[in-house]
């Protein structure tokens, strides 16, 4: 028998935020030594290479057998449109190829662990605004991912000051998506060049 609506529709959104998580794999063979950082870079393009064919047959409505890997990553009001999974493909990528990992990998994460996270917290429309207490939450994992990262890399004060301004601006792309024409930008795009831009202002500022 199948399960009810709303236990159907759980377990689904964890099965999603799963997949998300799972971007965090991506840096870890840098981090191991096993590659360098500009082959890390082509690993997420090969990656970006993969999703956009998978996008292009779910648009064209050519999902044959794959479709219980669709209902995993993507939601319904998503359907017409390009799915967030490609979006957060895209935005991980940029940022690999244009920033260091020192930078590059906390951005990353803060869209691979702190929007779960988020996300589990807050259930909200993709238009609305996210609940302060989110904010919060969204802020102080984002702020702990980077500090590792900068910390020993730009000294306490600079390196506190990245991981703060790189964990508000995450907060601020997940909690307040920017709405176009009433469509509102996707924080899989969003957070990472976000993120970035912040931990990158703190270091020209107080660096």
């Amino acid at each position: 028998m199948s399960p009810p609506a709303a236990a159907w529709r759980e377990r689904v959104e964890f099965e999603r935020r799963l997949v998300h998580a799972g971007g965090t794999l991506y840096p870890v063979p840098y981090l191991l030594g096993w590659l360098s950082w500009e082959q890390t870079g082509y690993l997420l393009v090969a990656a970006l290479a993969v999703v956009a064919v998978l996008e292009v047959l779910r648009l064209t409505g050519s999902v044959g057998p794959l479709a219980p890997l669709y209902d995993a990553l993507v939601r319904e009001y998503e359907a017409d449109g390009v799915a967030g999974y490609a979006l957060y493909q895209i935005s991980m990528t940029a940022v690999a190829l244009a920033l260091g990992p020192t930078l590059a990998i906390p951005a990353m994460w803060m869209l691979s662990l702190g929007d779960p996270v988020s996300g589990a917290l807050g259930d909200n429309e993709a238009t609305e605004p996210k609940r302060p207490t989110v904010w919060i939450a969204m802020f102080l994992v984002c702020t702990a991912i980077a500090v590792p990262f900068v910390v020993p890399a730009y000294g306490a004060l600079a390196g506190v000051a990245a991981a703060v301004t790189g964990g508000a601006l995450a907060a601020v792309a997940d909690g307040l998506p920017p709405v176009i024409r009433g469509v509102a930008v996707d924080d899989n795009l969003t957070i990472p060049p976000a993120a970035a831009a912040g931990m990158l202002l703190a270091l020209t500022v107080v660096g």
